[in-house]
């Protein structure tokens, strides 16, 4: 399920993109927002549909060495251990990934080089020698050899760029997407039938917080950006990047509109999110701007937390 840290760079993107485009519509914004968080999910189902087509490859290349003129013992006798994997066998014959894939139109067909190299790669890797290679095979090691794919995946830069130039939408989703299909996999057993898909919310409400973040922080912009100056004064204001107020703009909004949502938490996700979408130094600027505001609002009462463990 997509989580809310992911949701919540989601949120700040649009606005980012929004306030730089000049755009006045709201509606249009929030469209894209939904549009970017689906597209997330989307990569999920696209990259659990990769190990069956890098495997399908795979098989082709079988069938084609078993039709030359002077074929090897090799050559008919192939090792059919990673296109007979059980685990590739459940991906490719779930309906809850298969219908999902045809209703948003998802494929790899116009990326069978793309295929062809994450193959070639995957051969020289150790763990693929050392799963070809073992005297013997379980489900156990059959669903382990797809979870270290899968974890062998995130650092494939080749593939990032892939992804990356399949949609700019996926940019930041490369990681969560394969750790969604890392813990679908996690969940399989021999004794199943179809895969069981991670939902695209833990929540109901999911949504509605993205949206409603997003709304709030775009209507309140103004206002809270005269917030962000009061208390960035002691700042070298003339380094204080763009990004780093467009931050602590939402923890603000976060922090005031959001009874259920406990104040560390807030903190903790916006500082760490300053770490990868600003620069070097914004952590330290964020932590401290927030520090300053989460104790004056406090003790202004415009802090109000609700709820078990909150109050």
């Amino acid at each position: 399920m997509l989580s809310r840290r992911l949701l919540r760079v989601k949120v700040a993107k649009s606005l980012y993109a929004h306030l730089k485009s000049g755009s006045d519509n709201l509606r249009a914004s929030e469209k894209n927002l939904v549009e970017s968080i689906d597209k997330a999910y989307d990569l999920y189902f696209q990259m659990m549909s990769l190990v069956v087509e890098v495997a399908r490859y795979a098989e082709g290349r079988i069938e084609l060495a078993k039709q030359k003129k002077l074929p090897t013992y090799e050559d008919l006798n192939p090792n059919r251990r990673f296109v007979d994997n059980a685990v590739i066998h459940l991906i490719a014959n779930s309906d809850s990934i298969n219908d999902y894939i045809a209703e948003r139109k998802l494929s790899w067909a116009m990326q069978q080089d793309a295929i062809r190299d994450v193959f070639n790669r995957l051969v020289e890797t150790e763990f693929y020698k050392e799963y070809m290679s073992a005297p013997v095979v379980t489900f156990t090691d059959d669903r382990k050899f797809i979870e270290e794919f899968f974890q062998w995946l995130e650092e494939d830069e080749a593939m990032l760029d892939i992804v990356n130039d399949m949609s700019l939408l996926w940019t930041d989703d490369y990681g969560f997407a394969l750790f969604m299909a890392m813990r679908t996999v996690q969940n399989l057993k021999r004794s199943h039938t179809e895969v069981k898909v991670l939902p695209k919310f833990k929540s109901d409400e999911d949504l509605e917080f993205a949206k409603r973040l997003f709304v709030k922080s775009l209507v309140d912009y103004e206002e809270n950006q005269e917030i962000v100056d009061k208390y960035s004064k002691n700042w070298d204001v003339e380094r204080v990047v763009f990004m780093d107020s467009l931050i602590i703009n939402i923890a603000i909004v976060e922090l005031t509109h959001f009874d259920s949502i406990p104040v560390k938490v807030t903190l903790d996700e916006w500082i760490d999110i300053s770490k990868y979408y600003s620069s070097p130094t914004s952590s330290n600027f964020v932590n401290g701007v927030l520090d300053k505001i989460v104790a004056d609002f406090s003790a202004e009462g415009k802090i109000k937390k609700s709820g078990r463990g909150l109050l």
